[in-house]
């Protein structure tokens, strides 16, 4: 079920009291918001004794402020834009770094904007007032060197998720689940495919190709932790889809914390990261697959040597801790050759396949959509104690859809040999729920259950346990005591008498709220 989207947000809306999860982040935790920076602190030398020319932090915008923004001339924006670009292209040799770049852009833009507003005076006009002049320099800077137009957007922690149906239709989703409309973000549709073009042509990871020819790209939005998948010409107009991960640096104590899972279920996934089995994630769109397996990946010894695997940068451990090589894979383009790939492209499998040089002691192989199922399934043969995420409707259905990715993925794959992989390289699959309540629409996000996979029966190649099943509201609750294998996993730090006490009196959480060792 998906709320609606509406017109107006809610007035007042605070940001700190949006619930991401269940409700709302506890004060006394760690932020884990990643905030672009203001780009004007500290930028260039700007002329002190003009004020409106001194930039300072700025709060966050909330969706209800961008619903009422200062109007932005964007074809002065276009021709500052180019002006700039122009004596940059003079100025810099190809390669130089981008924070020069950037700096001198800074310069440019003051200088620019403000000769344009004295050419409005001198024309019998109103100059631009201090407001004016401040989003003027953003748009441009932006446009140059962020995202254009929906840098805004990204820098807004209020909204979770963007999508955009031409370029007229912008409805943004916020943290507590409402939906309202935003403004345009380009004035046609062949702006708002021309923006997507630039984002592409110049992500860290290298260009991607958006054309007639290569008419969907996904890519993560550099600096921002977001995601973009863009599609034109096979769609009736230009659709544009963003997803923000607002938990970056998160641990299974927060998620407990907000209510995600009990302290004895993140006891037990603790202890099996710890002990190296291999994990599968599996939920919905927006469940928050991706921040649970960060949780997960928090439980890493510090020491350990990680390599991840991702069609698209998203979960960003190379970020938030040493020792990580993070791979992603890079489509092609131009001519296909004999081996029927497209010139410069790089799989996932292929990069996996490397990395057994890199003495690697974890392999991660991030979403698993289709063909990535093998790569996925050679890292948990490979190196033990691998996650991995996918999209399924429970526990038991995440293997029905990895067995059938896997028979798509490689040709004369029986379902016998899927399922038999499958059943010997995967240990757990956590299963998250994500619902939303049926008067506010606030999304509810929790673990709802936790299997264990072995080989098995005839019939499906594989047996499952559930040892947490959802309980009474929908959360996972211990169901059936662990098989000997499982109760080990105490010796990791598996709250294994609190699992007990709470399948023997329903309703019990667990003996501890500090379960989850660091």
């Amino acid at each position: 079920m998906t709320a609606e989207p509406r017109t107006e947000s809610p007035e007042g809306t605070d940001p700190a009291g949006i619930a991401y999860l269940t409700r709302p982040v506890p004060h006394d935790l760690p932020p884990n918001l990643r905030r672009p920076s203001n780009p004007w602190v500290g930028s260039g030398q700007p002329d002190t004794a003009d004020p409106a020319d001194q930039a300072s932090p700025r709060p966050n915008r909330s969706a209800a402020a961008m619903a009422r923004p200062v109007p932005v001339d964007w074809a002065l924006v276009g021709a500052l834009r180019e002006q700039v670009s122009t004596e940059q292209a003079e100025r810099f040799e190809p390669g130089t770094d981008t924070v020069v770049r950037e700096e001198a852009g800074k310069e440019a833009i003051n200088r620019l904007v403000k000769q344009a507003s004295t050419d409005r005076r001198n024309d019998g006009k109103a100059e631009f007032t201090p407001a004016q002049r401040e989003v003027l320099r953003d748009a441009v800077f932006n446009s140059l060197f962020r995202m254009g137009r929906l840098q805004p957007l990204l820098d807004n922690d209020d909204v979770e998720n963007i999508e955009i149906y031409g370029h007229r239709t912008v409805q943004l989703q916020l943290a507590d689940g409402t939906w309202v409309a935003g403004q345009p973000v380009a004035d046609s549709d062949e702006e708002l495919i021309q923006l997507i073009q630039d984002i592409a042509s110049r992500t860290g990871s290298g260009a991607r190709p958006f054309s007639e020819r290569n008419p969907y790209v996904d890519m993560r939005l550099p600096g921002s932790g977001a995601r973009l998948a863009a599609s034109a010409w096979v769609t009736d107009r230009p659709v544009v889809v963003i997803r923000r991960h607002r938990l970056i640096q998160v641990t299974l104590d927060q998620l407990v914390g907000l209510g995600m899972l009990s302290p004895v279920a993140a006891s037990f996934l603790a202890a099996a990261v710890r002990a190296r089995k291999s994990i599968v994630v599996s939920g919905a769109a927006s469940a928050g697959k991706t921040t649970l397996t960060r949780a997960l990946c928090d439980q890493i010894p510090a020491g350990e040597r990680i390599a991840t695997f991702e069609t698209e940068y998203e979960l960003g451990l190379q970020d938030l801790r040493p020792n990580v090589i993070a791979w992603e894979a890079r489509p092609g383009s131009g001519e296909v050759g004999l081996d029927g790939r497209q010139a410069g492209e790089s799989t996932i499998a292929e990069a996996l396949w490397r990395s057994f040089r890199y003495n690697r002691s974890r392999l991660i192989v991030g979403e698993v959509r289709g063909a990535e199922v093998w790569p996925m399934i050679k890292a948990m043969e490979s190196g033990t104690g691998s996650l991995s995420t996918t999209h399924a409707t429970s526990a038991v259905a995440a293997i029905r859809k990895l067995v059938t990715c896997a028979m798509e993925g490689e040709e004369q794959v029986t379902h016998d040999l899927a399922t038999s992989k499958l059943a010997h390289a995967i240990d757990l699959i956590v299963h998250v729920d994500l619902s939303y309540d049926p008067t506010s629409q606030t999304p509810r996000r929790q673990v709802a259950e936790i299997i264990s996979v072995t080989p098995g029966e005839r019939e499906t190649g594989y047996a499952t346990t559930q040892i947490f099943a959802p309980g009474p509201d929908g959360a996972a609750v211990p169901k059936t005591m662990p098989d000997l294998d499982h109760q080990g996993l105490e010796a990791y730090g598996f709250d294994l008498q609190g699992f007990a006490e709470a399948l023997h009196h329903p309703g019990a959480s667990g003996r501890a709220t500090a379960a989850v060792r660091s």
